[in-house]
């Protein structure tokens, strides 16, 4: 099977080809850039260096098409929506996924108000699936375009998944996340700007990150009713993981080995979410260049809440592991085909 990339020189997109490496049914395809037309793949991720003797090329439609059993397409927000739009007018059997933002959002109206972006192809939209493995398989085998979830909305998401399905939380949501500089991508900015970024710790996007409607859209649909969301994003200077502490208010309490229970209940036919036992704590360096979502709980009985805590790599169960983990579920693969990575630790 070919796999192909669109927009292959960023940190998504040098994730999809190490992990595509390792992907005994999978060969390389077209690998696109448009500011890296005829470099070598090793001249921009010199880790691939002897793995990888193709180089970069410009984005062709009918080529991509052609030449791939399926795409990624690791672009911006917005450039995605109308490449993406272009290929399915060519070929509506393309099996694609997308890893922005362009496709994740139900309600069109809250994309174009959170991503001030008008989208090119409603009706294409509509047909594309929310690409969270654990909660939506079924949904996902059946699909040709794959909305592939944020980061922090993976990690947000599947910690508070078993607890809202049940019911047995209140509204109220509380996500507190972390997250490593290469969450922000290769483009420098003032604040992932080294001297900016190191020795230092601090809150961004509070109350108008773009990914608090992804999170609670997808809370929303597991909980069948309103959700009041609480997301506050922080900027840690690691290079990558994500750790979220999400605060949910019990309807009756319950103990930390009731909820450790639902926990492995909820996620036993899931081969990357990790539920630790009782009395461990999820870290972000036990999950990094993995595809693992690992998850810590502990219920307080002075203020009647549970706490859960996620850890993932935000590059690759945040990103391109789970787009991968995307196409073994369509292609009818092992789940875990090329995403069998130990974590690098310490």
């Amino acid at each position: 099977m070919i796999a192909s990339i669109i927009g292959a020189t960023g940190y998504t997109g040098g994730e999809l080809l190490r992990l595509l490496l390792n992907h005994k049914k999978t060969e390389l395809g077209i690998l696109t850039s448009e500011s890296y037309v005829g470099k070598k793949v090793s001249d921009v991720h010199p880790h691939l260096s002897d793995f990888i003797d193709q180089s970069f090329v410009a984005f062709d439609a009918e080529e991509v098409i052609k030449g791939s059993d399926v795409i990624f397409a690791a672009l911006p927000h917005g450039a995605s929506n109308e490449i993406i739009s272009k290929i399915y007018s060519l070929n509506e059997d393309t099996t694609l996924i997308d890893l922005s933002g362009d496709f994740r959002f139900d309600d069109l109206s809250v994309y174009q108000e959170w991503y001030k972006i008008a989208h090119s192809d409603p009706e294409l939209n509509k047909k594309a699936v929310f690409g969270l493995p654990e909660i939506y398989k079924e949904k996902i085998k059946k699909a040709k375009l794959v909305a592939n979830p944020g980061c922090y909305p993976t990690s947000a998401i599947l910690g508070a998944a078993p607890l809202l399905n049940e019911k047995l939380v209140k509204k109220d949501v509380i996500v507190d996340s972390k997250s490593g500089v290469s969450g922000a991508g290769k483009k420098l900015t003032s604040v992932t700007h080294f001297p900016e970024a190191n020795e230092n710790f601090s809150a961004y996007g509070v109350a108008n990150h773009r990914h608090s409607p992804e999170i609670q859209q997808e809370m929303e649909k597991l909980f069948g009713g309103g959700v009041n969301l609480s997301f506050t994003p922080h900027l840690v200077p690691i290079n990558r993981g994500i750790l979220t502490t999400i605060y949910m208010n019990l309807n009756n309490f319950m103990q930390t080995s009731e909820v450790l229970d639902l926990f492995n209940d909820f996620y036993k036919d899931a081969p990357f979410v990790r539920v630790l036992e009782e009395g461990k704590l999820p870290q972000v360096k036990a999950v990094s260049g993995s595809n693992y979502c690992d998850i810590g709980v502990k219920s307080d009985k002075r203020t009647g809440r549970v706490i859960v805590i996620t850890a993932i790599d935000n590059l690759v169960k945040g990103a391109s592991g789970q787009a991968i983990q995307n196409m073994n579920i369509i292609m009818d693969f092992d789940e875990r085909e090329g995403l069998k990575v130990v974590p690098l630790y310490p």
